[in-house]
């Protein structure tokens, strides 16, 4: 049986890529298995059966390319030891039980995926499991050794690693995550999932609330910039304020709003945690702070704040890198602004966007329409029920910010 890696180049996906395929050969029959990988045709070399060095993330794809090789040569070899007919039907009814992969080396193939596909948040926190799981178990962990005794281990490393509870919560769902799609993904057989014995939520604990009161937005709007301060001490207000009055827009979807996203009196745009699209109305308010940053000249792909720059942050990672750096200059100076209002609760954007939803019920509107749930550890959930009613509910209810 012979096995070759093709680039079906008749097969184009939108960014341009074709999938790569290994071709099987046996007695004049074929069979094609894909690779789950996709690269432009300039950068496959189809005579050396290689990705050329030009390639982007070569090292890594090729590791998996030679992966996927090895793996079904190793069962070709195991069928032949045990003197059966290497055929499609014996080669494929063995994938499962003929190639063991390492816990390691299908995280870095999960985590690669990811980065390509522009979930840099999800890519680090996947990063940071693998790396505490490789800590604790230098070895070579294959997924049949993950089992309730090895994850109670497990947690008892990380406790003595200072992890906080949700901390150890995200790395166990990550863990699972993992071992159910490399289940789906037919890497292993699983006889017993880990996973039901081991019960993953009992770590997560109930974030303390952090809100912070309405006379004290006020107090905030009024107060006078320092005389002594940071070119950040008047910006970090304004974004604290634009998401109060923005329906407690995460941080990150205001730095990538564009002008484009506007629309008369409203903004559109994708939640990046959920994918979901949201609108609210522009309140007065967050008009005055957007007018403050509007430039002569500008276009409908402008980001509409002074966080990105639409030419010098392209990729994720770019966009990622600066929003997180921006973010922390922010949170440092809303710090100062708690100190200056005397405000007992530590301002932060995470504070704004749960301050929304308190005020909002505290004026009276309905629990299943804005909920206390941003102080929960899922702040998805709180999204849910903003998803669930009309928008004309939303917007006379945001007539109780101030």
């Amino acid at each position: 049986m012979k096995i070759k890696v093709v680039l079906r180049t008749g097969r184009i996906y939108k960014n341009g890529q074709s999938p790569l395929m290994l071709r099987f050969t046996h007695e004049r029959n074929t069979k094609l298995v894909a690779l789950g990988l996709s690269v432009t045709p300039c950068h496959w070399d189809k005579d050396t059966e290689m990705l050329r060095p030009n390639c982007p993330e070569r090292a890594t794809l090729q590791s998996q390319i030679d992966s996927a090789l090895a793996g079904y040569r190793k069962k070709i070899q195991r069928l032949e030891a045990l003197d059966m007919e290497v055929n499609f039907d014996n080669l494929f009814d063995q994938t499962v039980k003929c190639t063991p992969q390492l816990v390691d080396s299908y995280f870095e193939q999960q985590i690669a995926a990811m980065k390509r596909a522009g979930k840099i948040n999800t890519a680090i926190k996947y990063t940071a499991t693998r790396t505490s799981l490789s800590k604790f178990h230098p070895a070579k962990l294959r997924f049949e050794d993950i089992t309730p005794k090895l994850l109670d281990d497990f947690e008892t490393f990380l406790h003595g690693e200072g992890n906080l509870p949700n901390s150890i919560a995200t790395k166990f769902s990550v863990l699972k995550a993992v071992y159910n799609k490399a289940i789906t993904d037919k890497i292993f057989l699983c006889k017993e999932n880990p996973f039901i014995v081991y019960k993953v939520g009992k770590h997560w604990t109930q974030t303390r609330k952090r809100a912070i009161q309405k006379e004290d937005i006020q107090r905030l709007i009024q107060a006078e910039l320092p005389a002594t301060r940071s070119p950040y001490t008047e910006f970090a207000r304004d974004i604290f304020l634009f998401s109060y009055f923005s329906a407690g827009i995460n941080f990150k979807d205001i730095a990538t709003l564009r002008y484009a996203d506007m629309e008369e009196n409203r903004i559109f745009y994708h939640r990046h945690k959920t994918g979901k699209a949201m609108t609210c109305r522009l309140h007065p308010q967050a008009k005055k702070i957007i007018a403050k940053y509007i430039c002569a000249e500008t276009i409908q792909d402008d980001y509409i704040f002074p966080i990105l720059d639409r030419h010098a942050h392209r990729t994720e990672q770019q966009i990622h890198n600066r929003v997180h750096k921006v973010l922390i200059h922010i949170n440092r100076e809303l710090k100062e602004w708690s100190k200056r209002l005397g405000l007992t609760t530590k301002l932060t954007t995470y504070v704004a966007r749960h301050t929304y939803a308190t005020v909002l019920k505290r004026s009276g509107v309905n629990i299943a329409i804005i909920s206390e749930s941003l102080g929960h550890s899922d702040l998805s959930t709180t999204q849910i029920y903003l998803d669930s009613f009309e928008n004309s509910q939303i917007d006379e209810a945001m007539k109780n910010l101030l």
